[in-house]
């Protein structure tokens, strides 16, 4: 067997074809083949823990889900790790995006909800088959404790974004539109303390990822996958590659790999 004992996978582009929007039946056969030989799987998403998909209903017990890029990360019992946003950063974020036009959308543990529409927002949460709600508490909303924002725009524009923060990021998995981070976390961070949680090894750890916003998550792993359909910077960091979402890509790489028979 394998000495891989942890699996960690983002959703979009990873286990779920943005295009079907689903997740495909032998994607789900290598999730279960997983567990059954021993391996903890975990989910490792930008997505807020109201929006990760029902796994259980399709038979699919993770072990962990590390949620707003890994800002807010728990299993069934606990807190593993949580990292909001600094709230004089959030105050400014806000302002940031009024002075740039941009509406912007809050996300707490049990919320996500925005200020205003613009057409690239919109279909940033369309690619995972999410609407966005309107807030009509805004400014208490942006009181509560932040994990991550939401904002459009292009790779020009994240300096403004980020105008006068102290302990913000961008992180990024499609080109108009980005996640906004504490800068101190990640996938990257909340892997290690998914890791320290479970008293494992970075050795014994495999991430498969398709954007970059998993890149850090692939430095923290003994196993780096990409997906065929990643980022070109993924790829180049990861260890290797395997197929496309659409295509099986991680059922048929752990078969050919003897993580399960």
């Amino acid at each position: 067997m394998s000495k891989i004992k942890i699996a960690f996978f983002d959703i979009d582009g990873t286990l779920i074809d943005p295009e079907k929007k689903r997740i495909t039946d032998n994607t789900k056969k290598a999730l279960l083949k997983l567990k059954e030989n021993g391996v903890k799987i975990c989910i490792a998403t930008g997505r807020p823990p109201e929006k990760v998909p029902d796994f259980k209903s399709e038979g699919i017990d993770f072990d962990a889900f590390l949620t707003f890029n890994g800002s807010y990360s728990f299993n069934e019992a606990e807190t593993i790790f949580e990292n909001p946003l600094d709230k004089e950063d959030v105050k400014q974020i806000i302002q940031n995006g009024e002075e740039m036009g941009h509406p912007v959308v809050l996300a707490t543990k049990d919320r996500t909800e925005a200020n205003g529409l613009e057409e690239d927002l919109v279909e940033y949460f369309s690619i995972a088959n999410q609407r966005i709600k309107l807030a009509t508490d805004f400014e208490e909303l942006s009181k509560d404790e932040v994990f991550q924002i939401m904002m459009a725009g292009g790779k020009d524009e994240y300096k403004a974004m980020l105008k006068d923060t102290k302990r913000a990021a961008v992180a990024v998995w499609w080109p108009k539109a980005v996640d906004i981070i504490p800068s101190d976390g990640g996938k990257g961070v909340a892997v290690e303390k998914v890791l320290e949680y479970y008293h494992l090894s970075k050795e014994e750890a495999m991430a498969f990822g398709d954007g970059n916003n998993d890149l850090e998550m692939l430095k923290t792993v003994g196993l780096a996958v990409a997906m065929e359909n990643a980022s070109k910077e993924l790829k180049e960091a990861a260890d290797v590659i395997c197929g496309h979402v659409s295509e099986d890509g991680i059922y048929t790489y752990c078969k050919e790999n003897n993580y399960f028979e």
